[in-house]
């Protein structure tokens, strides 16, 4: 891989930052709170700090393995909030 096409790719700790700056952000438009978008922010930019600290245990298959299970877990909230307005939205019908 070319060193431009390194400095483009996000590592680890990067992607899990910015789970957490997604979510957060989520989070205040839903409730319209600009103080928690803020927090939020600081949240995941604290957590990828955090992550870059112990960015060497992701290579450890015990640690992957806990992460793609917090990755199933990210996944199923998400499917079952997303379901939840599908029944919201079926029951205005």
């Amino acid at each position: 891989m070319t060193d431009a096409g390194k400095k483009g790719k996000k590592t680890s700790a990067d992607n899990f930052g910015d789970m957490f700056e997604s979510f957060g952000a989520a989070l205040g438009q839903i409730f319209n709170d600009p103080e928690l978008k803020a927090k939020a922010k600081d949240f995941g930019q604290s957590a990828a700090e955090s992550a870059r600290t112990f960015a060497g245990r992701f290579k450890d298959e015990d640690v992957k393995a806990k992460f793609r299970d917090v990755g199933k877990a990210a996944e199923d909230f998400g499917k079952s909030v997303a379901d939840s307005f599908k029944s919201d939205k079926d029951k205005k019908s």
